[in-house]
């Protein structure tokens, strides 16, 4: 079984309908282990566009890293994702951001995710969830990554997200 953490963003309709469907259909082939609070943060690029949601998941899941990637386009896909504009608007983004430690640097998957230590939006949640988990080519934990290069990045809590495997972590 391989640890993987993931990034669910939306900021189109119900964002955090889109949040809570999402992590239930992530719940149907994945073990949930965690999933931190749901974050408000500002769009990045140059699109104008809503504020985002995001929220990160921790699971365990016996799929390889392209499978997974696989799975999680599908639920994107199922929630309504239209991908017609780089870092544009969008109902769902469902993104590997670290599995096992593993390195994986291939034309349509790249892992660690790789923009995951300049982003305060995942990086925040992730701090919730493990501020020691380490990222595997920087060696460096999510906690220092986001005081080095989020300075200035505005990420607000905006409510939780329960799971079953929550309950006991309140």
């Amino acid at each position: 079984m391989a640890t993987v953490f993931i990034g669910l963003g939306s900021n189109l309709g119900d964002r955090e309908c889109y949040i809570r469907r999402a992590t239930e259909m992530l719940s149907e082939e994945l073990e949930i282990m965690h999933v931190s609070s749901i974050y408000e943060s500002e769009p990045v690029g140059t699109v104008q566009q809503p504020l985002f949601l995001n929220a990160v998941i921790k699971a365990s899941t016996d799929f390889s890293a392209a499978k997974l990637l696989e799975f999680l386009q599908s639920v994107e896909t199922r929630l309504g994702r239209i991908r017609d504009q780089v870092w544009g608007p969008r109902t769902i983004d469902i993104d590997i951001l670290l599995y096992n430690g593993l390195i994986l640097d291939q034309p349509d998957l790249i892992i660690p995710h790789p923009r995951l230590h300049q982003r305060a939006f995942v990086l925040v949640p992730l701090c919730e969830i493990d501020p020691s988990i380490r990222h595997p080519v920087l060696h460096k934990n999510v906690a220092q990554l986001l005081e080095e290069n989020c300075q200035g990045q505005s990420v607000r809590l905006f409510g939780h997200l329960k799971h079953n495997s929550d309950e006991s972590h309140g």
